[in-house]
């Protein structure tokens, strides 16, 4: 397929192909990790750093090749994450800024000069470069698109080089990095660039849908010489030993005025006073700052002097490390463990009473992701996770977490709260798997749920005449009850809800109701309903004065 130049249509098609590629395959780039102290796992950071630039990509009004460049690179400047991500949007940055002037078409000479300005800008991003990383497979890959570009003019001939030289270098990267040499992985962050590339290989030869295989087993021999690894070769520190306890990462925007690019580069110095790994990369519109530092509000203190900040992230590495390094650890998996939705510290604790493994704050308005679903499986040294959603618009996201987890997963469509307690009450570890569904299954069918909250509008439905603010009783998807009081239409929702097969009722109680409301509430349903065992806990949830459980 010959293609000889690239035109504004095509660039931003091979954005949003490379930015969906990465998406598919980050958790191959993320098992590669071996680093004790990563900022965030490399696949996760550099795909959500491009498909900041692809969203930016999306939003142009026009195929104007250098509307898209600036828009490739603001927004991967955006949405970088971590180093990985950092170095990525700078090497998008240098390819931008030389292909914003190719308003005729990207040809492959215009391609590899992009390459060697995106090298040139991600080399000196890094206070200290590390070869065997990525910085290392851009380099490659830059002289090869440049040797390239003087004897072919096929676009796709060209990226097919350039990957192939990249594929070769990352088979290298375990010789000059002996961490990545010991842990027996190539570098993470390269295997993340080539996906990338191999993103807008595809997307010019019509290729979007294609399913990736890698072999990234290292070589354990390599043709990298002695020389050139003791030239680039900087010492790793012990994976263990953690000299700078906090990653810092923030945006500087609206500098003030007066500011200058030796200002920039002044906080640079300064803040290698501090700490290490440090990046500060940017212009005078916006500046993106990353540090290791043990003092980040040292570091927050001297960006201010440039302008405002902007969604800082400092995060523990040392927290991370003990995690990191106890995940590494070989452990026996148990035959089961759980996983629960729920939003309130009451709720949240008191599936922790019943030994739920992992707890994902979430529900009504506030839906867990299936991403977010499975790395909780994932962090259960189990080999059968149950999950109880909880809600009925998270049960879907639960079961696509079964494709992205390593964990079998078995959802339990509790729609409710109160029906994934009963669940995981009925929980036995003794028995099988299909036993243990089946009796789950039973058990949340068997409790009918209620819950009490207030009208946002003015309406009428299920023949009550609402107004904003009035207190509803809520059975089976009807309104059933309403009042100006929280305790007298909870009283009313029982009235309607119960029958003579109900010996239990529980009332949780959120947030904005009292202990002592709660009691007062219990003492007079008991009363009531004296063949009955009433009890209230402590919710804590959000938006409902009560949830009733009724079995």
């Amino acid at each position: 397929m010959a293609i000889k130049s690239i035109n504004g249509v095509m660039l931003r098609k091979m954005i949003l192909n490379g930015a969906k590629l990465l998406d598919s395959n980050k958790q191959h780039v993320d098992s590669l990790n071996v680093f004790p102290v990563p900022d965030g796992d490399t696949g996760t950071n550099m795909s959500l750093t491009l498909l900041s630039a692809a969203k930016e990509v999306s939003a142009c009004p026009n195929n104007d090749i250098d509307v898209l460049c600036n828009a490739i690179s603001k927004g991967s400047l955006r949405g970088a994450r971590g180093n990985s991500g950092v170095i990525t949007s700078q090497i998008l940055k240098g390819i931008a800024t030389e292909l914003s002037s190719c308003q005729s078409g990207i040809t492959v000479k215009d391609l590899a000069r992009g390459m060697a300005k995106g090298t040139e800008i991600a080399y000196k991003a890094v206070t200290k470069p590390q070869e065997g990383t990525i910085l290392t497979v851009i380099r490659m890959m830059s002289e090869k698109a440049t040797k390239s570009a003087k004897y072919t003019n096929n676009v796709v001939d060209f990226f097919n080089n350039v990957i192939k030289a990249g594929e070769e270098t990352l088979k290298q990267t375990p010789e000059m990095l002996p961490a990545l040499k010991k842990a027996g992985v190539v570098d993470a962050g390269g295997r993340g660039l080539l996906i990338i590339f191999q993103g807008f290989c595809n997307s010019l030869m019509g290729q979007e849908e294609v399913n990736l295989e890698f072999d990234d087993s290292i070589n354990k021999t390599s043709d990298w010489s002695t020389a050139n690894n003791e030239q680039f070769h900087a010492e790793l520190s012990d994976l263990d030993a953690i000299e700078f306890a906090y990653c810092t990462e923030f945006f500087v925007i609206n500098l003030k005025e007066g500011t200058q690019e030796s200002d920039i580069d002044a906080l640079r110095d300064k803040l290698l006073g501090i700490g290490d790994c440090v990046l500060v990369i940017g212009d005078l519109t916006m500046v993106k700052v990353h540090v290791h530092t043990n003092s980040p509000g040292q570091a927050l203190t001297y960006a201010l002097e440039l302008g405002e900040l902007d969604r800082l992230k400092i995060e523990n590495m040392l927290e991370q490390n003990r995690a990191l390094i106890a995940h590494s650890k070989k452990e026996e998996l148990k035959p089961y463990g759980m996983v629960s939705v729920c939003s309130g510290e009451g709720m949240s604790a008191i599936f922790k009473d019943l030994l739920v493994d992992q707890i994902i704050e979430g529900g009504q308005t506030m839906n867990p992701s299936a991403d977010d679903i499975a790395r909780a499986c994932d962090k259960i040294p189990a080999k059968d996770i149950f999950v109880f959603p909880n809600n009925k618009n998270i049960i879907l996201a639960a079961e696509q977490a079964k494709d992205l987890s390593k964990r079998t997963i078995h959802v339990v469509p509790t729609v409710n709260v109160p029906q994934g307690l009963s669940a995981v009450l009925a929980f036995d570890p003794q028995d099988t798997i299909d036993n243990i569904l089946e009796n789950m299954e039973d058990a949340r069918q068997s409790v009918k749920v209620g819950s009490v909250t207030f009208a946002v509008r003015e309406t009428s439905i299920d023949g009550f005449d609402l107004k904003e603010g009035d207190i509803i009783g809520i059975g089976d998807k009807l309104i059933m009850a309403k009042g100006d009081d929280s305790s007298t239409v909870t009283e009313e929702l029982i009235d309607k809800l119960i029958d003579e097969d109900i010996s239990t009722i529980t009332l949780y109680y959120g947030h904005e109701t009292t202990e002592k409301q709660a009691q007062k509430l219990v003492e007079k349903l008991s009363e009531k309903y004296d063949s009955c065992d009433v009890d209230a806990h402590f919710g804590g949830q959000a938006l409902y004065y009560y949830i009733i459980a009724m079995e």
